[in-house]
């Protein structure tokens, strides 16, 4: 239940700051956030990531949803350490918040702009999901190799284990 928690708690942080960002700064509209950095820039994108399937908003809304109750799913019945679970839950908290925009706008506000490289305006959610998924992978690598190299030494101590009966 912790875990679901966490995710409302991003997906409520994602939401306040696009309703900020809709009620503050005019469609197009800029301003510093941190100055040379970052700044905030309201954006609507029907697509996802680099505007990906623009326009396909019901597409990304289907896919959103069932990713969530997957997510859900993982975290309630999963056998995944707290780790991987609570950067699951920063998954779902970013997915469910642009599924939230998707569902009732039609469009995903954006606000990040980086302004010392050009790359694509990302809100919120983004962060959360592109965090929780690096950091889950990396969690979960670490996991399987500690576990294969436990596994190895088990079967070298059962082999000594026989060579020193016979």
């Amino acid at each position: 239940m912790l875990y679901l928690l966490l995710a409302a708690a991003c997906c409520a942080a994602d939401q306040l700051l696009k309703k900020w960002v809709v009620a503050h700064i005019a469609l197009g509209g800029t301003r510093d956030f941190i100055p040379g950095v970052l700044g905030l820039t309201h954006v609507r994108n029907t697509g996802m990531a680099f505007s990906l399937l623009s326009g396909h908003t019901w597409v990304l809304t289907l896919i959103s949803a069932v990713v969530a109750a997957a997510l859900v799913y993982f975290i309630l019945r999963g056998k995944l350490p707290r780790w991987e679970k609570a950067m699951l839950a920063l998954i779902l908290g970013g997915a469910v918040g642009n599924l939230i925009d998707r569902a009732f706008l039609g469009y995903v506000v954006d606000m990040f702009r980086t302004l010392f490289v050009d790359f694509a305006v990302f809100n919120l959610a983004d962060s959360f999901i592109d965090v929780g998924a690096a950091v889950f992978c990396v969690l979960y690598i670490v996991r399987a190799f500690r576990e294969e190299r436990a596994k190895k030494q088990a079967g070298e101590a059962s082999h000594e284990g026989d060579a020193d009966s016979h």
